[in-house]
Order: C-alpha cells, then sequence, then structure tokens
C-alpha cells in the first residue's frame, strides 16, 4: 500500500529537464526490473561521475534540492537512532543533509574521484551497490538519492524491520528517476511506502508490509 502525504508547503514543480526516454531513465528501470549490470555498466558510470566530480564538489547543498531529506526526516517515521547506508553518496549532499540527524551513516559510491570529494560526516566506501561488501541485514535503513535501484541487494543488506528512502530530487524530471509505486513493485516481496513532494522533488520511506 503506497500513502501520499499533502506536499509540503514550499514544494514546487521542477523545471523540464529529462523526460522518459532519457538514457539514463532507461537503464534506470532495466536495473530495478532484472536486468543485468555488466562490468562494462560500472567502468562506463564510474568513469562519467569522477569527471563530473570536481565540478559537483563546487556546489553547496541546494535547501531546494535537500528539501525532500529533511521532511522525510520530518514526516517519514524513520528510525533515526539507528545505522543507516547511503547508496550513491557522491559528494556528500545526502550526508551532509541528514548526517546531523542519524545515529550512524556510512557511505558508499561507485565513484573514487566522487568520494574524494565528499566530506568527512561519515565513514566512505568504495562499492558497486550491485554487489555490496556488506553481510545480510546489516542495516536499518538505506538511503537513495538520485541513485540506481538495485532490488536484490537493497532488501539483502537491510535487516527485516528497516526501511528504504528513496528520494528524487527533481521528481519525474530526475534522470535517475522511478515512481515511488515501482519503487515498491521492484523491491522483493511485499513493501508498504509513505510518500510526500518537497522542495522540486518526492521522497519515499518504503518498509515491508506485515
Amino acid at each position: 500500500m503506497l500513502t501520499e502525504l499533502p506536499p509540503h508547503p514550499e514544494a514546487t514543480d521542477p523545471e523540464p529537464f529529462a523526460g522518459p526516454d532519457h538514457p539514463i531513465r532507461v537503464v534506470t528501470r532495466d536495473m530495478a526490473f532484472g536486468k543485468q549490470w555488466r562490468p562494462d555498466h560500472a567502468e562506463r558510470m564510474s568513469t562519467l561521475f569522477d569527471e563530473m566530480a570536481p565540478e559537483w564538489s563546487e556546489r553547496h547543498v541546494d535547501p531546494v534540492k535537500a528539501a525532500p531529506v529533511l521532511d522525510a526526516v520530518e514526516r517519514g517515521n524513520l528510525p533515526l537512532d539507528r545505522s543507516w547506508l547511503e547508496l550513491g553518496s557522491g559528494t556528500g549532499a545526502g550526508a551532509r543533509a541528514i548526517g546531523s540527524y542519524v545515529a550512524d551513516l556510512v557511505c558508499t559510491d561507485l565513484s573514487p574521484g566522487m568520494l574524494s570529494y565528499a566530506p568527512d560526516i561519515a565513514p566512505r566506501t568504495l562499492a558497486d551497490a550491485s554487489t555490496l561488501p556488506f553481510s545480510d541485514d546489516s542495516f536499518d535503513a538505506v538511503m537513495m538519492i538520485n541513485m540506481l535501484l538495485f532490488p536484490g541487494e537493497v532488501d539483502r543488506v537491510l535487516r527485516p524491520s528497516g526501511t528504504v528512502l528513496w528520494i528524487n530530487t527533481l521528481g519525474d524530471q530526475t534522470p535517475i528517476h522511478l515512481p515511488p509505486s515501482d519503487v515498491l513493485k521492484a523491491l522483493p516481496g511485499d513493501w508498504d511506502g509513505v510518500t510526500a513532494h518537497a522542495g522540486t522533488g518526492f521522497w519515499l520511506a518504503a518498509t515491508r508490509s506485515a
């Protein structure tokens, strides 16, 4: 079941950016719904984000883009006092937004360039999210901001009562985009979710159905 909360009072529509035929949108759906993630996929993605890292590191955390994270903290009934994993953490925008709210946070990214610019807010691990270097049931929450979804690995490392926090900061204009209903469908088993719009994007807090 998916419950939609009223939008945050300051939520706005994103500017047109990435439509449904955007190449990375196709990859996003393929990975979420079972297509194989190959080594050449990982190499291309790592190289792309390595090249973008210097520019991204100069950007401050845009309050509008951080808004979905902060609204989820406020209204998402998140397990803030537990152990968190961020996938695709990049240069640390997500860690900067949520780091002071959670008890424990580990950040991972495929790009060493991105991680080299990330702050020392949380431990940083170079990792491919399709094969994470963590044991089963390691975390109480997994956060993904504009990140590819690898449902099997997320399900594997998340504890049975855990939470998936999925955020698209540009809503349906985000290149790496899945709507909340599709995230729930992609995750193994039965899931319930709460979602809301904030800033120019949205958040989804998902938990396994009782």
